[in-house]
């Protein structure tokens, strides 16, 4: 946060915080993270596939559409389970769940900008290898930067 502060932004326009998912988060991560904190790690499913966390509060559904547009190009997208969902949360439009991005304390929420979201891509699926999710979350980059700039002009 301190260097965010010393570049004295006054309005970040866009914000991506760019995530994997593995098999190990499964397996490893989350069970001993639990255990830390005492609870009992009920196993997870990981979305196979790409999709997008934006935030409850400044959803921006036409700017997280056109990041998954572009990214629908070099890989899938999540789909949702038999209830609609992806981790637990409705999906709004396909590929993207909306939670409260600064309650949650996810890095998207930091800088408060005009355009935020969490790219999530899953390595350890059967559909994808380590240069498509680089290139997914490269596409999410260029996605992003595309859509921001034709509302500014």
């Amino acid at each position: 946060m301190t260097y965010l502060e010393s570049l004295n932004v006054e309005k970040w326009a866009c914000h991506l915080d760019l995530h994997e998912t593995t098999d190990t988060d499964a397996t490893e991560f989350m069970p001993a993270k639990h255990a830390e904190a005492g609870l009992i790690y009920e196993a997870e499913v990981i979305p196979d596939g790409f999709y997008l966390v934006g935030d409850t509060e400044n959803g921006q559904l036409d700017f997280q559409e056109a990041v998954i547009t572009n990214v629908r190009k070099v890989t899938h997208i999540a789909p949702p389970d038999d209830e609609g969902n992806i981790i637990d949360v409705p999906v709004v439009k396909d590929g993207i769940i909306l939670v409260p991005a600064k309650t949650l304390g996810l890095c998207c929420s930091v800088t408060g900008g005009t355009y935020v979201t969490t790219t999530e891509v899953y390595p350890d699926s059967p559909r994808a290898t380590e240069e498509i999710c680089n290139e997914a979350q490269v596409a999410a980059i260029t996605g992003a930067l595309d859509y921001v700039l034709s509302q500014e002009k």
